[in-house]
């Protein structure tokens, strides 16, 4: 047949060709996003949220779905009212993430801190070749493995994916499946992955909301884009404002309160009463739009940059992005429109898709250099993402706000990390624990963990199943830590001179025995005697942490 149709054969080996080109693109994507976030997960650089996460994990593999001390310690029950957090508070009142139950069996498989780390850039991988079998239904091999290529190297996809396990992780994924489906006509698939997607949070249906605009807009399909804007608008008004209140009302206080402070007025408002107050206030939602302006700018064109600038001039692509990007834009927060973290990924899909859209109607327009400039905008945006990811991954290449203090070694670095370990398999499974915010992750798998935060004293208390308010068994902090990031980082100042003094005060009280301590790792349990080695070196330790504290805490 390949000989009576040479041309067949031509395309058989470009199809060959394309699909090898984005399988070895995925896997060097995949590899290098392996060694370089485990490396940050082991050598302790992972953050208190991606604890928060393992802790829900754990928590719905032992039956108790959707609960975490470590989301009540986060609310603002604990963070504006001052109560005692709680081991079975449920994080659903601050966000609805009910897909997480899809990955129990594979949780369930490898019940370890790490396997979030993993199935974080499992998911991303796989959004990337679901892209490309998208980007095919439209356009030629070359054109598809660039915009493939262009989401692997998006500084949009690689920041959240250098960093902690977030619900958005799943977002290109499901959106991308969505609307493969949508253009396949796979109409039971379709749904399926419209229900998933908006079942990765209660906000996730704005990206839905947005496709149906598209499809009404663009006259694909009025009668299914309706359906789309009806059912996401449902969804997300039912989850915010029936569903969710009966957890909690930490979205509306910590979330649409704290985010959208501008146009709210009241202290607990629902999505309602927001996109009322929005509504009524035209002169802020300008301003926000806008301003700060060189922000905004700086933002679309690191968006813009891998695709080589194509979508700023897409009418589709500004559709498809339409609501998500205008959540970010009228947020009062700086992590908004932050490149590098998990809220980028929101209009990822969109993105994409109308690049995909866009070069569907302008074949003619892939030129040599245009394909060698776009080239050197994806390997720009590679580039960009390493040097400013922010996360930790690079920290003995790069240090942490370019400051030279901050940078360590590799071997220096793991031998801090094995002090941390070895501390860690002194503290028993199930034992309560109170930890400084980068040892909360591997500590997560229990019921009862809270981070010791620098406020004055730090809580100590957690509420048990029991209903009992109990102190932590037991406490483990990294000083050394702290002491390395005081000289750049002003939370991290008030961290050690908050937290060495009441570790001392706690040991010289008798309320707790230090049991350990190793390169400024200190381990201490409640009505315990201390080990006399461990004390010993606990004074030698605080007398080197001395000249970092207030003369009031040396006395």
């Amino acid at each position: 047949m390949q000989k009576l149709f040479p041309s067949l054969n031509f395309l058989i080996k470009n199809k060959q060709a394309g699909q090898r080109t984005i399988f070895t693109v995925a896997a060097l994507f995949f590899i290098f996003m392996i060694f370089s976030c485990l490396n940050r997960y082991y050598s302790f650089y992972a953050t208190y949220d991606q604890g928060l996460f393992n802790q829900l994990f754990w928590n719905n593999l032992h039956g108790n779905f959707f609960q975490s001390s470590l989301s009540s310690d986060q609310s603002s029950a604990v963070i504006d009212n001052g109560q005692i957090a709680k081991s079975s508070y449920y994080h659903l009142g601050q966000h609805f993430v009910l897909d997480f139950l899809l990955w129990i069996p594979i949780y369930a498989l490898f019940p370890y801190d790490a396997t979030l780390v993993i199935l974080r850039i499992i998911l991303i991988t796989l959004a990337g070749i679901v892209l490309y079998a998208l980007a095919r239904h439209y356009l030629s091999f070359p054109i598809a493995v660039l915009i493939t290529t262009s989401f692997y190297g998006a500084m949009a996809v690689m920041g959240p994916t250098f960093g902690n396990f977030y619900e958005h992780c799943q977002i290109p994924l499901f959106v991308f499946s969505l609307l493969l489906a949508l253009e396949k006509c796979r109409w039971q698939l379709f749904w399926l992955f419209v229900a998933l997607t908006l079942g990765i949070r209660e906000d996730t249906g704005l990206i839905i909301f947005s496709i149906g605009i598209y499809l009404i807009v663009s006259r694909r399909s009025l009668r299914l884009g309706l359906a789309l804007c009806l059912l996401s608008f449902s969804y997300v008004i039912l989850v915010t404002n029936v569903i969710m209140p009966f957890f909690s009302n930490d979205n509306s206080r910590l979330y649409l309160k704290s985010y959208f402070s501008q146009y709210v007025r009241e202290n607990d408002p629902s999505t309602l009463q927001l996109l009322w107050d929005i509504a009524s206030h035209p002169k802020e939602i300008i301003i926000s739009l806008f301003t700060p302006f060189p922000r905004r700018v700086e933002y679309f064109f690191l968006q813009w940059l891998p695709l080589a600038f194509f979508p700023a001039i897409s009418p589709s692509t500004w559709i498809l992005i339409s609501f998500p990007l205008l959540e970010l834009l009228l947020q009062d927060s700086s992590k908004a429109l932050a490149i590098n973290i998990r809220y980028a990924l929101t209009i990822v899909p969109g993105l994409f898709y109308g690049a995909i859209l866009w070069w569907s109607q302008h074949k003619y327009r892939f030129k040599p250099w245009v394909r060698h400039f776009w080239v050197g905008c994806t390997t720009l945006s590679v580039i960009l993402a390493v040097l400013t990811s922010g996360q930790g991954n690079f920290y003995f290449l790069i240090p942490d706000f370019g400051h030279p203090v901050l940078r360590v070694s590799l071997s220096r670095q793991w031998e801090h990390a094995r002090c941390i370990r070895a501390l860690m398999n002194l503290i028993p499974p199930q034992a309560s624990v109170s930890a400084t915010a980068f040892l909360i992750p591997p500590l997560s798998g229990r019921r009862a963990i809270i981070e010791m935060r620098n406020e004055y004293p730090p809580s100590l208390m957690l509420q048990n199943d029991r209903r009992e308010i109990v102190e932590v068994e037991y406490i483990l902090a990294d000083l050394w830590h702290l002491q390395r990031y005081q000289a750049v980082m002003f939370h991290d100042r008030k961290s050690l001179q908050t937290l060495a003094p009441f570790i001392n005060k706690l040991i010289v009280q008798g309320k707790y025995g230090i049991l350990n301590v190793q390169d400024g790792v200190v381990l201490l349990q409640r009505a315990t005697a201390s080990d006399f080695q461990a004390m010993t070196d606990w004074l030698k330790l605080y007398a080197e942490l001395r000249p970092f504290l207030p003369h009031t805490e040396m006395k």
